[in-house]
């Protein structure tokens, strides 16, 4: 059985997605190619020849990567049992079998393409129309193998990390968890895992990275969509890791509530090499927060600021600074706290113009004044459409988005970045009552040292 894996993009990393389904369809005797179009061509003789093309779809980008792909791949060879798998796949399951899709598969898939494999081996002719037997989604817990990386591009080719201006580390990538135990209402997790998480076993991810290592990473980014889910599992695995590999450093994503509920744990964080923690803050108005119900409050972002300074972590705060709900004095509030809280150098200038993201299935369609604000759902754009009730907050979005990606490009510093950002936010307004939300030019926070962050900024 000749299958080919493909991921279209995952934020600048070596995908697991592709690498653990490859060890367990290898170990059943199936000839593997891993194909990552984010840093590769589409290879058109190796797709020529495949019975099965599997996507990988973990993100929104990634999605809309791929549905522009497969009628390309059907094209090269019509007789390929397409297949979809990943966070999004399900979410999005009508449009993409409309692109003729056959199988898809959420959560927990590696078992669903092992068995997808089987059914099609016993197979002499395609069957058309294809009744797919294996479910949508699985939450089933599974017995992992180590990721199989070999077919992948080399670890040189995906996101660094700058720790200094001339200072770079190849990292690394792996996933000890799948799934959250929070219902987050504009997570694209939610919808798939319902309040639940699964595990890698500790050993595999050991494992996993030992060959990383071994093939030159420097650092390693957990790709949970909350290390600490389950905090006995994630910091067995650091002490372990930090043991075997004592200049090894990594990363993890953890939210507000966890950090506070666990503030014991940071210093070990530290101690075993965790140069930064990305946390979805998402918000600095508590009335949005209840509307994502995010679990926390601006003033315990603030307080999680602190706590991080006061253990020597460095914070890489990501928000969703574009809602129908922000107003233009809101987003003055915003920016003007990231400078008084000194995170100018923290905050990657994305982060700046990153607006609500309405996808498929999303918990956000449960509340009424949602339903009342979006359109028909946009297959083109995998989302429901909503335009702000200001026309002025939507044609800022615009202009934020376009500044920040024409500084970015010619590498401007964060800060400037900031002041740009600021200065189109301000233009039009009259001075604040309250002058701390005044940028002056000359009160920018002290910076404490070179802030460590990836090459590749996160988002969806």
């Amino acid at each position: 059985m000749q299958c080919v894996l493909i991921s279209t993009y995952d934020g600048g990393h070596q995908p697991f997605g592709l690498a653990s389904p490859a060890a367990w369809l290898q170990a059943a005797g199936a000839d593997v190619a891993c194909v990552d179009l984010a840093v590769e061509a589409l290879p058109h003789a190796t797709l020529a020849g495949a019975d099965l093309v599997a996507f990988y779809l973990p993100m929104h980008t990634a999605t809309r990567i791929a549905s522009s792909i497969i009628p390309q791949v059907r094209q090269l060879n019509p007789h390929a049992h397409l297949c979809c798998y990943g966070l999004y796949a399900p979410m999005n399951e009508a449009f993409l079998r409309s692109l003729g899709v056959a199988t898809i598969l959420g959560g927990e898939f590696e078992q669903g393409l092992l068995d997808l494999v089987a059914e099609l081996g016993t197979l002499r002719q395609p069957i058309e129309p294809w009744a797919q037997r294996q479910p949508l989604v699985s939450l089933d817990r599974q017995t992992f193998l180590v990721p199989d990386r070999s077919t992948l591009p080399p670890l040189a080719r995906y996101a660094w990390l700058q720790t200094g201006a001339n200072t770079k580390r190849t990292v690394g990538y792996t996933e000890a968890s799948r799934g959250c135990k929070h219902l987050c209402r504009h997570c694209p997790v939610v919808p798939v895992y319902q309040g639940r998480f699964r595990i890698v076993q500790p050993e595999v991810v050991l494992a996993d990275i030992q060959r990383q290592v071994a093939a030159g990473a420097q650092h390693i980014t957990f790709g949970d969509p909350d290390f600490l889910n389950g905090p006995r599992h994630a910091l067995a695995i650091i002490t372990a890791l930090h043991e075997q590999f004592p200049d090894l450093t990594y990363d993890a994503t953890i939210k507000i509530e966890h950090l506070l509920k666990h503030r014991a744990y940071l210093p070990l964080l530290r101690n075993t090499g965790c140069l930064f923690v990305t946390t979805a803050v998402e918000a600095l108005d508590d009335t949005i927060l209840a509307i994502f119900d995010k679990r926390h409050t601006a003033a315990e972002f603030k307080a999680v600021v602190a706590l991080f300074r006061q253990v020597g972590l460095a914070l890489n705060p990501t928000f969703v600074s574009f809602t129908p709900w922000t107003s233009r004095q809101g987003y003055l509030a915003f920016l003007a706290a990231i400078q008084e809280l000194e995170l100018i150098e923290n905050v990657a200038p994305i982060q700046y113009a990153i607006r609500l993201l309405i996808p498929a299935g999303s918990k956000l369609l449960e509340l009424s004044q949602v339903q009342q604000l979006v359109g028909m759902f946009d297959e083109t754009a995998l989302s429901y459409p909503w335009v702000h009730a200001d026309p002025e907050m939507d044609r800022l979005y615009t202009d934020v988005r376009q500044a920040v990606q024409a500084a970015q490009a010619q590498h401007a510093p964060r800060q400037a970045i900031w002041e740009r950002v600021w200065s189109l936010a301000k233009a039009g307004q009259a001075p604040a009552r309250d002058e701390r939300h005044t940028y002056a030019g000359t009160t920018a926070g002290v910076r404490r040292g070179p802030i460590p962050y990836l090459s590749e900024p996160w988002y969806c």
